[in-house]
C-alpha cells in the first residue's frame, strides 16, 4: 500500500481539481496553526470561502460515513483555525462554508471518485 501522506496529497489534489473545474479558485492548502488545527484545502468563489476537510477512503472496504469522522472536536478546531485564516488573509467580508471532500481510491492510489458534501 502506498504511503498515507502520498495518498492524502493526491486526494487533496483531486478535490482542488474538481472544485477548480466548477469555478472555484484556490487560496491555500494545509493551512496550519500550531496547537489549534489544520485546514486541508481552502477555495473561494466571489464572496464565498470554502473550507474543505478531505477524507480519503479505499474502495471496496467498509468504512464509517466520512462525515461521521469529522467529529465535534475536529469541527471546533477547524472553526478556530478558520478564524486565524480570515484574519491573516483579511477575509472578513467572506461568507464561510465548511465542506467534506470525500475521495475514493484504489489500492494502487488511483482516484476513483470525488464528492464534495456540505456539513
Amino acid at each position: 500500500m502506498r504511503q498515507t501522506k502520498i495518498v492524502g496529497n493526491e486526494a487533496e489534489d483531486a478535490v482542488i481539481r474538481l472544485m477548480a473545474s466548477q469555478g472555484y479558485f484556490f487560496l491555500v492548502r494545509n493551512f496550519t496553526v500550531h496547537n489549534m488545527g489544520e485546514l486541508d484545502v481552502v477555495m473561494y468563489r466571489g464572496q464565498e470561502l470554502f473550507v474543505v476537510e478531505v477524507k480519503s477512503r479505499l474502495e471496496g472496504t467498509v468504512y464509517a460515513d466520512p462525515l461521521k469522522s469529522i467529529t465535534y472536536k475536529k469541527r471546533m478546531r477547524m472553526l478556530n483555525t478558520t478564524k486565524v485564516l480570515i484574519n491573516k488573509y483579511n477575509l472578513f467580508d467572506m461568507n464561510v462554508h465548511f465542506l467534506a471532500g470525500c475521495v475514493t481510491h484504489r489500492r494502487d492510489g488511483m482516484i476513483q471518485n470525488v464528492e464534495i458534501i456540505p456539513f
